[in-house]
């Protein structure tokens, strides 16, 4: 049995965290903040609820291995609903694309219908050459270790590309509006496309491949529901308390200070901005994390406009409308994410664009870019992406010359979504092994 501390409560220390007790260790998870979920909560106020964080996810497999390796089986917890459509973009000059989730000919079809024929075999053929480059990335680094001594030399030359996202999709996808399309992800995670490399266009295919599902009632209920199996695993959780610095001796991690009592430990694992930590951050030059675009979370009442769970509004800014919150009888709960807009009110600005509930809104809560970074000390979308450098930095993460470190969450994988995030936790886990 090995004394396990996990640094940071979010998604990916929880997962950790429950998958090593499960594993027969003895684990203290350690969060700065006064409760766990990091980005995955719910924000609550005046009978409304929005998700803090992502409101769906794809690959729901990633959730269940979790919960069926660390307990009871997610169904017995949680209902996993899918999403439909994907998500609709508008564009300026009115086109309308209801994109469906996991089909390709659902995909298709829709396309052609918004777009024509052409642009239609465009985007699918698109989407289709990552099915491969998710089939090597996700065998050879995504669910296990990375190794470069021993991958084959697909994912090497994979990994370690020139080529960026912004020059694949414009050379492939001649059709301006599929081009936002298939950068707007990144857009709004905070990357510039054309520092991002090729190989992050497969989420486009997983999405597509495998669908997208969510909780009713918020995703942020994963937060609640991982906290229960922290108990039911015995797993010593110590909220408000911030780790300090890692104590190491002979190259090897002795333990954690914190501002309390130091913690012993064999093993610890790393689930937040590993920057923040002064023995790590020799190993992590140059980073900086990728902004979170602004938010505006809106309790409205009255007849609002039926949109789907998520809308991505192109024009001058890019703006994202998700509509699963929840609110009273009568009411809509939505969160607005907005991209470079140059209007200083962000419904202002989406009012602009044809979709006004101004005078519907009965609570408002907005969150700049540097509240989100400074509540959870990083940011929830990583790392920001500045080519193969960063490439090389985030597989050199996950092989630590600090003997017994480990890092999980989203500046340890290749993106924030859910599932790359949780990921990281069951690398974690064979990399430790049972007690």
């Amino acid at each position: 049995m090995s004394r396990v501390v996990v640094v940071g409560g979010g998604f990916g220390g929880t997962a950790a965290a429950a998958r090593l007790a499960k594993l027969g260790h003895e684990v203290v998870l350690v969060e700065r903040l006064p409760r766990l979920g990091g980005a995955l909560r719910l924000i609550e106020r005046d009978g409304f609820a929005w998700d803090a964080g992502p409101t769906s996810t794809a690959l729901p497999a990633v959730l269940r291995d979790l919960f069926r390796k660390s307990g009871r089986p997610l169904e017995r917890e949680l209902d996993l609903v899918p999403v439909q459509p994907l998500r609709e973009h508008r564009f300026a000059d009115g086109t309308v694309l209801s994109l469906p989730s996991g089909s390709r000919s659902a995909q298709l079809e829709a396309v052609a219908a918004a777009l024509g024929a052409g642009p239609a075999r465009a985007w699918v053929d698109y989407v289709h050459e990552h099915a491969e480059t998710w089939d090597v990335l996700r065998r050879t680094f995504l669910e296990r270790p990375y190794d470069p001594e021993h991958v084959d030399r697909r994912a090497n030359a994979l990994l370690r590309t020139r080529t960026s996202l912004h020059k694949v999709v414009t050379r492939r996808l001649r059709d301006r509006r599929l081009q936002a399309v298939a950068l707007s992800r990144a857009l709004v995670d905070g990357q510039d496309p054309r520092r991002l490399p090729a190989w992050a266009g497969m989420w486009a295919y997983v999405e597509q491949s495998f669908g997208t599902w969510t909780v009713p009632g918020g995703l942020g209920r994963l937060a609640g529901t991982l906290g229960k199996r922290l108990a039911e695993r015995k797993v010593d959780v110590r909220l408000g308390t911030e780790v300090k610095d890692l104590r190491l001796e002979g190259g090897r991690v002795t333990g954690v200070t914190t501002a309390e009592d130091p913690l012993d430990a064999d093993v610890v694992v790393c689930a937040m901005d590993p920057r923040r930590l002064p023995a790590l951050r020799p190993y992590v030059p140059r980073s900086s994390p990728a902004i979170p675009p602004a938010v505006c979370h809106v309790g409205l009442e009255g007849d609002v406009p039926r949109l789907p769970h998520e809308l991505v509004v192109h024009g001058e800014g890019t703006f994202v409308v998700r509509t699963g919150g929840t609110a009273p009888e009568g009411g809509a709960a939505w969160t607005v994410l907005a991209r470079g807009s140059s209007s200083g009110d962000v419904l202002e600005a989406l009012a602009g664009h044809g979709i006004d509930v101004r005078r519907q809104v009965r609570v408002r809560l907005d969150r700049t870019p540097q509240e989100q970074v400074q509540e959870l000390a990083g940011s929830e979308y990583g790392s920001l992406w500045r080519g193969r450098a960063s490439t090389a930095r985030m597989l050199r993460l996950g092989n630590l010359p600090v003997d017994g470190v480990y890092l999980a969450g989203a500046y340890a994988t290749a993106g924030p979504q859910l599932p790359l995030v949780g990921l990281t936790s069951a690398v974690v886990a064979e990399r430790v092994g049972r007690a």
